[in-house]
């Protein structure tokens, strides 16, 4: 059932999947996430059009490596946060960086799933629910 498209929330997903990664292979891990957070409670999960088409390109369709579009309720952040923990656990060096940008202001979250703790975690989730609620509240 689709939800009331007001109270959705707009993040940026990035991935760094690591030096050792090329750009074939960075684009087969952005397209296997996406598709992983479409069977989530997601309401959409895009791959980020890139603004610039490079030099050589012919399709006006590049899109940005590594980087998804995703828009969710705001309830549904804590579970979205803890999926990309765990998706990034499963290589050795991916980082995931998380941005939204709410009326005048952006917040970003950004973290090495084995460098942070589950508390240090939780404070940043809550953080950033609690901001995307204040946003979707009706004025």
């Amino acid at each position: 059932m689709p939800h009331n498209i007001q109270n959705t929330s707009s993040l940026i997903v990035t991935i760094d999947a690591g030096q050792e990664v090329d750009a074939d292979r960075l684009d087969r891990l952005t397209r296997q996430l996406q598709s992983e957070l479409l069977d989530l409670d997601t309401e959409s999960v895009e791959l980020v059009k890139s603004e610039e088409t490079p030099t050589g390109t012919k399709s006006a369709d590049f899109v940005t490596a590594g980087a998804l579009a995703v828009t969710i309720l705001p309830t549904f952040l804590p579970k979205l946060i803890k999926y990309l923990q765990s998706w990034s656990m499963r290589g050795e060096e991916r980082k995931v960086n998380v941005k939204t940008t709410i009326g005048d202001r952006s917040i970003e979250l950004e973290y090495y799933p084995n460098a942070i703790s589950q508390e240090e975690l939780k404070e940043l989730v809550i953080a950033l629910t609690d901001s995307l609620s204040e946003n979707s509240k009706p004025e």
